[in-house]
């Protein structure tokens, strides 16, 4: 945080939160409490000597939320808030700032956070924290023109008539006075604003300058063809003095002699790329280095980055009138698809063949040997690789290797190894080979991970009486593996399953992640639920946000998702090595079919669970116990409530986490659950 700070340098920062209870758990609390030290540390020359220049922030601000029209009346009254009107409407861009809110917040999908965008007055209220204060204003006593820094005055002056001469439909016209403030703003040595000053410039002159690679992926050896596309479709006297590409030893340089470009007519240049043999494969930088136990070990130039830098750059050199800029634009591959028109991905360079084990963990529950299926892939043609699996000491792999040929880019093979276990835990890994795997979705660029392809081992003795599970699915959901390498049938139950299938001939039915939230179908089943389980089957509902709707807060009553009353609070235990008590060490649920007891919450990840119940009936049994430290105990890990011969359980703990990390006390927990507490046959 030090670092950012110092390489950004702010004027302001504003938390979100304030660093105490109101926040609710302890990753918001701690966020703003960091930024406080953060603060003051980016000040201290002899704190992070190494992290940059130090840097004095002027203030530091709490932007009080609020939930509810109540609250919003509450923050009003508080002292020492700096009142900000955020609902003024934009005529240029046709929204309110509020609903642009709406629209920014509603792109938050991986935590389910639509939001309504609201219009007209939106008042919030910014808390000083630290530094100098401010009576009226948040910004009060800072000069947000460029007159903040010696010889500034020449570029506000060249600014100022740029916005005189701007025309919306003429944008061309700002360009002499804008070149006149690149040229003042280099001589005053701001590199971080003259890359802005260079992009207005290319924007005044409707400028589009394109490096397309003729593939998406590439292999060191291959060769690429990249295609240039430069077009000034407003201004006349732009020229290219030179075109390359950076990134690469050899890389060719596309325009080497100045290239005028007419108004609204296109320049292409093509030219071959010999990936180099020594080329790194395309990686984001933090998962560059091996991450130190769960922490990323990143450069740290780097930090504070979205991106890491493109496998290639086209760096343009262009000239407009006197004045010299240089435009930096990624390499990415262009292509055309037949629903969603032209799209463009980053280009980036993988291993010849790429390999992976499926499960990111594997649990070998007894001494007998299992198959471990690795898949192979080509990226190229005529690829090659001998596969040898890399097992724990005292483990065996047969056989001791296997060899994978293609002709083709994209054709793939399945290899399955017989692996014997042995007495401890450890790692599965195909020597030397990694992983090629893609994110891709609508609101995000796409991505490319190369991890090891390795999986987790898992030694720990499992029992479970559950056979047949139905399993309803959520978001994210990996726990149905989980549960089919722990020897279970996993059958995943659509709506129409839910609504008139023989849900009797399950052992347990399990709700997966968020559930609740997004499915209406399981809503709807609620009732048929509770009928299973009184008629002698189990249910596990995982971790759900009950935040306003028919099943949330808003109705004011006891809505729940649960066999009986239940309300679902905001609390979490975020330490994941945070002391767990087993208030009935007796309970069936923590000792049958497997003995729990406390080492089983021993390398937990990231948290030991989110969205604990904050009320129920009494008719619920809550065996567990745990907080985070300084925090009052919460008795909702697990709640089960008997009906007739079964049981309905509520756990908020996260297991979605701990069971693709492999964490053997969870597999052994979660087999109790599922198996509703009853010996294994």
């Amino acid at each position: 945080m030090v670092q950012v700070i110092r390489t950004f340098r702010p004027d302001v920062i504003v938390t979100r939160f304030s660093g105490t209870p109101r926040d609710g758990h302890g990753h918001h609390q701690a966020s703003a409490l960091l930024a406080k030290d953060a603060f003051e540390a980016a000040a201290d020359p002899a704190r992070f000597p190494d992290r940059g220049r130090p840097w004095k922030t002027r203030r530091l601000l709490w932007n009080g939320f609020s939930f509810s029209r109540a609250q919003e009346e509450e923050l009003a009254k508080m002292p020492g808030g700096l009142r900000v009107e955020l609902g003024a409407f934009d005529p240029l861009l046709g929204y309110s700032y509020g609903e642009v809110a709406g629209i920014s917040r509603s792109q938050h999908r991986s935590q389910a956070m639509g939001s309504a965008e609201r219009r007209g007055s939106v008042t919030n209220y910014l808390f000083p924290v630290a530094g100098e204060p401010a009576r009226r204003d948040w910004l009060e006593g800072i000069d947000l023109s460029w007159r903040r820094y010696p010889g500034g005055e020449a570029v506000e002056q060249a600014l100022a008539e740029a916005d005189r001469a701007f025309s919306l439909r003429h944008p061309e016209r700002a360009l002499p006075a804008l070149a006149a403030a690149y040229d003042r703003i280099a001589a005053l040595n701001h590199a971080d604003r003259l890359e802005e000053a260079a992009e207005a410039l290319a924007l005044a002159a409707g400028l589009w300058l394109d490096v397309s690679a003729g593939a998406a992926e590439a292999s060191p050896g291959a060769t690429v063809r990249l295609t240039m596309h430069a077009v000034s479709r407003l201004a006349s006297g732009v020229v290219v003095e030179r075109a390359g590409i950076l990134g690469m030893p050899g890389a060719p340089v596309l325009v080497e002699a100045a290239l005028a470009l007419a108004p609204n007519q296109a320049a292409t240049r093509t030219a071959d790329l010999r990936i180099p043999d020594s080329a790194a494969w395309t990686q984001p930088f933090w998962l560059v280095r091996p991450p130190r136990g769960t922490l990323y070990d990143t450069a740290g130039e780097q930090t504070g980055r979205a991106e890491g830098a493109p496998a290639l750059t086209a760096e343009f050199v262009l000239r407009v009138a006197d004045t010299r800029f240089t435009i930096r634009r990624p390499v990415r591959h262009r292509y055309v698809d037949a629903a969603r028109g032209e799209l463009a991905r980053p280009f980036v360079v993988v291993p010849p063949v790429s390999t992976r084990i499926p499960a990111p963990s594997m649990l070998f529950p007894d001494a007998r040997p299992r198959p471990v299926t690795v898949e192979a892939r080509a990226t190229v043609a005529a690829a090659e690789a001998v596969l040898r699996l890399r097992v724990p000491e005292g483990w065996r792999a047969e056989p001791s290797e296997v060899r994978f040929t293609a002709k083709e880019p994209g054709e793939q093979r399945a290899f399955v190894f017989a692996v014997t276990p042995g007495a401890a835990s450890g790692e599965l890994a195909v020597e030397g080979a990694h992983e090629v795997m893609r994110i891709e979705y609508d609101h995000i660029p796409p991505q490319t991970l190369q991890p090891r392809a390795a999986a987790r081992a898992v030694r720990a003795d499992v029992r479970m009486s559950a056979r047949r599970i139905g399993y309803v699915m959520g978001a994210g959901d990996e726990v149905p593996a989980a549960l089919r390498q722990m020897g279970a049938e996993v059958e995943l139950l659509d709506g129409a399953a839910l609504v008139h299938g023989d849900l009797a001939r399950f052992d347990a039915i399990v709700t997966g992640v968020r559930a609740w939230n997004n499915r209406a179908d399981l809503r709807a089943a609620h009732q048929r639920l509770k009928e299973y389980a009184h008629g002698g089957g189990t249910v596990v509902v995982q971790y759900n946000v009950m935040d306003g709707g028919p099943f949330g807060r808003e109705t004011g009553a006891l809505k729940n998702l649960g066999l009986l009353p239940v309300r679902i609070g905001r609390d979490r235990v975020t330490v994941e090595d945070s002391p767990v008590r087993l208030l009935d060490p007796r309970h069936p649920l923590l000792t049958t079919p497997n003995r729990i007891e406390e080492r089983d919450f021993d390398g937990w990840v990231q948290e030991r669970g989110l969205y604990f119940a904050s009320e129920w009936d009494p008719g619920y049994e809550a065996p567990l116990e745990m907080s985070d430290p300084g925090e009052a105990p919460l008795r909702g890990a697990i709640l089960a409530a008997r009906t007739g011969a079964g049981l309905y359980i509520i756990t908020p703990l996260s297991f979605f986490r701990q069971l693709p990390a492999g964490v053997p006390g969870a597999y052994r927990l979660f087999a109790n659950l599922v198996s509703g507490g009853k010996p294994a046959q």
